[in-house]
């Protein structure tokens, strides 16, 4: 199904809509939350099926409402929107679809999308049909992503996109990609590329999973062969994409920092995910899944934990909980504040690097102080392990913290350079077009 159909049917499909209520006029806070109880007393229903409950969700506006009104929001302000997800956590509800396209995708084509493509992609994510996927780092270009070599070329009224892709996570599932590809050579590097939404099922696409030490195949690796992109599909402007590119890796910094509700169950969408058609109740029935289940336990659940380990009256251990309280509460407000920045049109700049910098750092910690507490219990994974292997999956992607979403030395360079006012890195190639600077190798 097309992004076009997508908008079609949920407009066509009233069967199933519910009372999606009126968004004008919501009051002050408290009329808020009576609405949203009100509307869930009348809209949740066990007996849906996912795709059913994520378009009553997304109608309502309550999916993302901080997206404007009528595609998938209301238009709320950062505390308002606040609201009515604390309504739906506390009614232990499904919560919106998450993702790459969802978390970044949607803020990027706000911040820098025409209305034509908010109107056309924004529905989707919003109601779940689509799964977005991040194409931006290459085999040859980690740190260095401005050194990209996919290339595509103008043909016609698209582009032709040839090249590889590595780290993507969640590809094997996606419908879309937000591809970073070089369409200029006879400019610096950071000037010749462009940020394209790529449809993945199409020829030319092909997605090879690559296996983790946990078993799972979270990353893939994606090889584009004369691909095609529409040229309505450009994001911003030809050769600004590493401007439109920055407000993507700073709404990921930020995402990282994201505050869980608890009680809030988070499913995958998209078609390719095979849970749109699977039915509410059987959903809740399944052990919700574990492997990425939260970088942190919130520190009521670790106070909690200690108790239960018979550790809560160790001196150690507890100067250990209330640093990680502290940090914990720290992370929390800044990531507010980062993410108010964002809504606000406004790139956070270097207050993301510091965010994502704290996540990373405070996860090991997180990581150490929870190994202290359950000992060799922390070996054991899924039902027979603490928290259902919740504890066991966070050792794991604990690595992976100081590596997704920028290196915590990409990090510390950022705040080096924009905060501290330190000489940024020396740099040869910064104003070198980028066809000198791949001497040697072919460049169309």
């Amino acid at each position: 199904m097309t992004a076009e159909h997508t908008t079609e049917r949920a407009a066509a499909n009233t069967g199933d809509s519910g009372d999606t209520g009126d968004a004008g006029d919501l009051g002050d806070a408290g009329d808020l939350r009576a609405r949203v109880r009100a509307w869930l007393a009348t809209n949740w229903d066990t007996s849906l099926t996912l795709a059913a409950w994520w378009r009553r969700l997304a109608d309502a506006g309550y999916a993302y409402p901080s997206w404007p009104a009528g595609l998938g929001g209301l238009g709320l302000g950062p505390d308002d929107a606040r609201a009515v997800l604390s309504e739906l956590a506390a009614a232990q509800v499904i919560g919106a679809p998450g993702g790459v396209g969802q978390g970044l995708g949607a803020g990027t084509l706000l911040a820098h999308g025409t209305p034509e493509q908010r109107a056309r992609f924004l529905p989707g994510l919003a109601n779940g049909e689509e799964a977005w996927v991040q194409l931006f780092s290459e085999p040859g270009s980690g740190s260095d992503l401005a050194s990209l070599s996919t290339r595509a070329t103008l043909d016609g009224d698209g582009w032709v996109v040839n090249g590889q892709k590595v780290w993507s996570s969640g590809a094997l599932t996606a419908d879309r990609g937000m591809l970073l590809a070089r369409t200029d050579v006879d400019v610096p590097k950071h000037d010749g590329i462009t940020l394209l939404i790529l449809d993945l099922d199409q020829p030319g696409v092909e997605v090879r999973p690559l296996r983790q030490m946990s078993g799972d195949a979270h990353f893939c690796e994606v090889f584009l062969t004369d691909a095609r992109v529409p040229a309505d599909r450009v994001v911003g402007v030809v050769g600004d994409g590493w401007r439109v590119a920055r407000t993507t890796l700073m709404l990921e910094r930020s995402g990282l920092g994201g505050e869980g509700l608890i009680g809030l169950r988070l499913v995958e969408g998209g078609r390719r995910s095979g849970n749109l058609d699977r039915v509410i109740a059987d959903l809740l029935a399944a052990p919700a899944p574990t492997q990425r289940a939260g970088f942190f336990l919130p520190p009521e659940a670790m106070i909690a934990l200690a108790g239960e380990r018979g550790r809560g009256a160790d001196p150690v251990i507890r100067q250990a909980l209330a640093d990680y309280y502290v940090e914990a509460e720290v992370i929390r407000l800044n990531a507010q504040r980062v993410k108010a920045a964002t809504q606000a049109g406004r790139l956070p700049g270097a207050a993301g690097s510091t965010l994502k910098l704290a996540i990373s750092l405070h996860g090991r910690r997180y990581r150490d102080l929870m190994l202290s507490l359950v000992g060799p219990d922390a070996t054991l994974v899924d039902a027979d392990a603490p928290a259902g292997g919740r504890l066991h999956a966070t050792y794991y992607w604990s690595f992976a913290g100081a590596i997704g979403g920028g290196t915590d030395e990409i990090q510390r360079n950022v705040i080096a350079e924009q905060v501290l006012g330190l000489p940024k890195d020396a740099d040869a190639g910064r104003n070198v077009p980028y066809r000198d600077l791949r001497v040697g190798t072919q460049v169309h």
